[in-house]
């Protein structure tokens, strides 16, 4: 198991690098000055090459790439263009905020998937099959953002039980634990869940129904053991592989919330993105895609671990 262990984790160290150059590449790729939003229109030349010089940007392309990745590794991700402030402690809070909205929309996405999943892969060809297959479709199907406006107009604005937009009361960025803070939750992690319930709902009902027909259910059920025995032989069969689609949902909700982010106007790393987008922020953007990629990584690599933990022919192919 350790060496698994240690063979996955030395598999992931150049996929970081490449992740990097990726994201280095792409950035400076896209058009327009980054200065521009910095300097005044009747900025002199010599002006312009100071800033340059401040920001590494007359350096060439691969000076720029050493020197980035070298700060990033000790904890520097540069100064943003717009605010003046550390890259690193932008992001930082930005990913806290993201991660709390996204670890709440996973919860809510793999509860009521595993439930539809397993309750449509027990019953097939019944009408509580017909019925979770018919709302796993509608949570693939429906835009989230479109949904989440909808949520706004229903619950924020005609009913008035919800707050519409912000991560706590008059605006304030502080997260505390308390029903102030987790009303402004609401609305977004619900937003956020309906996709990963569909595709964990739609996964768990292909394994289950698979489960069920395989040999040795019908050997256990020859033996006289109960439903619900058979229930839990199901459940560890099914779980590395809905453990794994869960890992993947929560790491493209930390990397896809922009749309959602930007309609509540949830201070975490889809609005950050957003910002560092119009503003030309390369520093902040090139902050955020690094570290998002990164937790993305390391996210996939702890799924593996957990999946050969509960499977151990994982571990052993």
């Amino acid at each position: 198991m350790l060496a698994y262990i240690v063979r996955r984790f030395l598999y992931t160290l150049p996929i970081m690098f490449g992740v990097a150059l990726v994201c280095f590449a792409l950035v400076h790729l896209a058009p327009g000055d980054p200065l521009v939003s910095i300097l005044p229109p009747d900025a002199s030349a010599e002006l312009q090459q100071q800033l340059r010089t401040l920001y590494g940007f007359d350096r060439s392309y691969p000076e720029q790439f050493a020197s980035w990745i070298w700060r990033a590794l000790q904890g520097d991700l540069g100064t943003s263009i717009a605010s003046g402030r550390a890259v690193a402690g932008e992001v930082l809070t930005a990913v806290g905020n993201t991660l709390r909205l996204a670890c709440v929309a996973t919860f809510i996405g793999f509860l009521f998937g595993s439930l539809f999943g397993f309750v449509a892969g027990y019953f097939r060809n019944s009408w509580a099959d017909r019925l979770a297959s018919f709302i796993s479709v509608i949570g693939v199907s429906v835009p989230h953002y479109w949904l989440g406006m909808v949520l706004v107009i229903i619950f924020a604005a005609q009913l008035n039980w919800l707050p519409a937009t912000g991560a706590g009361p008059s605006g304030s960025g502080d997260w505390a634990w308390d029903w102030e803070h987790l009303k402004h939750l609401v609305l977004p992690a619900l937003t956020m869940s309906v996709i990963p319930m569909g595709i964990i709902s739609r996964t768990v009902r292909a394994l289950v129904a698979e489960t069920l027909e395989q040999e040795f259910v019908v050997g256990l059920r020859a033996k006289g053991l109960t439903d619900f025995g058979v229930f839990k032989h199901v459940v560890k069969n099914v779980a590395p592989t809905a453990l794994a689609v869960m890992g993947l949902q929560l790491g493209y909700l930390l990397g896809g919330s922009i749309l959602i982010e930007t309609v509540f106007s949830w201070p975490g790393t889809g609005f950050l993105l957003n910002s560092a987008i119009f503003q030309r922020d390369l520093p902040l953007l090139q902050g955020t895609i690094l570290v998002l990629a990164m937790f993305f990584v390391l996210l996939n690599l702890l799924v593996d671990i957990v999946q050969s933990t509960l499977d151990p022919r994982i571990s052993r192919a």
